[in-house]
């Protein structure tokens, strides 16, 4: 296994069990997530964090994620995920690791599919 998806197998566990102890495994304690890269200000702080991930999902996540690049301090990961009956999006994310492989800075890159054309 690699830094990058030892994170991305961690992420998935804490995406799925929303268990405080899981989410801190993967996030530093001063982490920034954002969700935009653009965003004016990311969530900073691993409590933030920690209580954003407790949030309810709009419906159980269906997910096609895998690590694209990687380096000693950085993972690029590309996907997908789907709420059913909710969004769909297409996923670049940034995983910018601390040296004990744990995310201190986290930018999601996201896309909504195109309208069909008629």
């Amino acid at each position: 296994m690699t830094r990058g998806s030892d994170w991305l197998d961690g992420y998935v566990k804490a995406w799925a069990s929303k268990d405080e102890a899981d989410v801190r495994a993967i996030f530093t304690d001063d982490a920034e997530y954002w969700f935009r890269p653009n965003d004016a200000e990311p969530t900073r702080g691993i409590d933030a964090i920690v209580a954003m991930w407790a949030e309810p999902e709009p419906t159980e996540a269906v997910h096609a994620l895998a690590v694209l690049i990687e380096r000693d301090d950085l993972a690029i990961i590309r996907g997908t995920v789907d709420y059913p009956g909710h969004a769909s999006y297409t996923n670049l994310w940034e995983v910018w690791f601390a040296p004990d492989g744990r995310a201190s800075r986290f930018v999601e890159w996201y896309m909504t599919p195109r309208e069909a054309e008629d």
